[in-house]
């Protein structure tokens, strides 16, 4: 696919931005986006030592928790394109006023959350997790209960890196990352080492971390002299104009993902049927394919935060321009991080140690995801985010919904199971759902229909 062709647009006479500019603003997103990933890692490494039933209980946790966190962050992402889109028209008062309406609905949104999951949570854990042995159910309960704790904190860190992002500040929610893993990697050694407790020694490191880089965010936001900016005194009366205009790109974008989250899930359900060695491979896959999209994810909340200002100065010269240059910039990372990734296939079934019938499965399911996603990724999830930014979440919501049920979860069903090719089958349907996802995206761009979207 001649992404050039997609996306030409001659330099306008003066740029927004800097190469410097965009530089000191991507680099700690991928930074910090690795030290989120790295928390649930550190967790699932350290709390070995309680036990395999520990272990198992802090993983299926994560993975309700991820899809909390998920609609969490779709709101802020919603706030930010709002607050960029009003930086854009100049209006920097508007841009304050709806920092307060973030971090507001943000916390009660989370709030009614944590009553929903606590009330039902006996209910959940059954629904989501199955018929689990009694000893992982005690630690998934104790985990829950304590962890669950700290989504207002969550609610509240991603609303402030999202305003933060929004102009170009993106250090601070990476110091506000680094703190939150020093805390929880310190805390976790404390308590399960020292003091030899057992998963709560994990969980409320955890709540802690979190209670601490939410307090940090507020404190920033709360000086009055930075460009995005909260009240002085907390603000309890919602704006519901504001709210409205935030949920306007927040749900759309909360939908999409959740329904990949849960997407995940119920092909991973499908996969544990293959076997062993496929549920192994898949798993080690997954971790190699992430570390290798990383930068092209993290590079996807900084195209966010550009867009949206060039919107909001109503400059759609600029926004090609954009559009352009960032989508080439993530086809140079993906292109060396998934080179390196498939270099590094032998290495990475040595680390594992894996037998010789799962190493082939892992190596094959490696290279499914890297080779293709130099081609197609940065079309499939980069370019999607300018749509985002400037308002059309609908579009984006329909096609990421649908190709990924008709493609990546029907085809994919197909394939492994009625086709008999098993894990890699999935594999195979994702990158199907790839190129649907990068075609759409790709003739909506061009058609230039949505420069009609914007929400401020």
């Amino acid at each position: 696919m001649k992404k050039d062709a997609i996306l030409k647009e001659q330099a306008p006479e003066k740029a927004m931005f800097t190469n410097r500019y965009l530089l000191k603003l991507l680099w700690p997103l991928f930074v910090e986006q690795l030290l989120v990933y790295a928390v649930g890692l550190t967790d699932s490494v350290m709390v070995a030592g309680v036990g395999e039933a520990a272990v198992s209980a802090v993983s299926l946790v994560d993975s309700l928790m991820v899809l909390v966190i998920t609609i969490l962050i779709a709101l802020s992402t919603g706030g930010a394109v709002l607050v960029g889109q009003f930086l854009g028209q100049g209006k920097e008062e508007k841009a304050n006023r709806a920092a307060d309406q973030l971090v507001l609905f943000a916390v009660l949104l989370s709030l009614v959350i944590i009553v929903f999951m606590y009330v039902f949570r006996n209910l959940l854990i059954s629904l989501i997790f199955g018929d689990i042995e009694n000893d992982v159910l005690t630690y998934c309960n104790t985990y829950y209960t304590i962890v669950l704790a700290s989504i207002p904190f969550m609610a509240i860190y991603n609303a402030g890196s999202a305003l933060f992002r929004s102009v170009g500040n993106s250090n601070i929610s990476m110091q506000a990352s680094i703190l939150m893993n020093v805390i929880n990697i310190s805390g976790n050694a404390v308590l399960l080492y020292g003091f030899h407790m057992g998963i709560e020694g994990v969980a409320f490191p955890t709540l802690v971390s979190r209670a601490a880089a939410a307090a940090m965010m507020l404190f920033l936001l709360k000086n009055q002299d930075r460009r995005v900016h909260m009240s002085r005194k907390f603000v309890l009366r919602p704006d519901w104009s504001l709210i409205r205009k935030i949920l306007k790109i927040g749900v759309p974008n909360g939908i999409e993902n959740s329904m990949f989250q849960l997407g995940k899930l119920i092909l991973l359900s499908m996969i544990s049927g293959f076997g062993t060695a496929s549920i192994t491979a898949n798993a080690v896959a997954n971790t190699a394919s992430l570390i290798a999209v990383l930068p092209g994810m993290a590079m996807g909340y900084g195209v966010v935060s550009v867009i949206s200002i060039c919107v909001g100065a109503g400059d759609y010269r600029q926004v090609r321009f954009y559009a352009r240059k960032l989508t080439k910039w993530v086809y140079g990372v993906m292109t060396v991080t998934n080179v390196l990734m498939i270099i590094a296939i032998p290495f990475i079934l040595n680390i594992y140690g894996l037998s010789r019938e799962t190493g082939e499965i892992a190596a094959a399911l490696i290279f499914a995801n890297c080779a293709p996603a130099v081609f197609i990724w940065p079309l499939s999830f980069t370019l999607p985010n300018v749509l985002r930014a400037a308002g059309d979440v609908m579009f984006t919501m329909v096609v990421g919904v649908a190709s990924m049920w008709i493609f990546r979860i029907f085809f994919g069903v197909f394939l492994g199971e009625f086709m008999g090719i098993g894990v890699l089958g999935v594999w195979i349907a994702m990158v199907v759902d790839w190129v649907v996802r990068s075609l759409c995206f790709c003739i909506r761009y061009r058609s230039g229909r949505w420069k009609h979207e914007a929400v401020a």
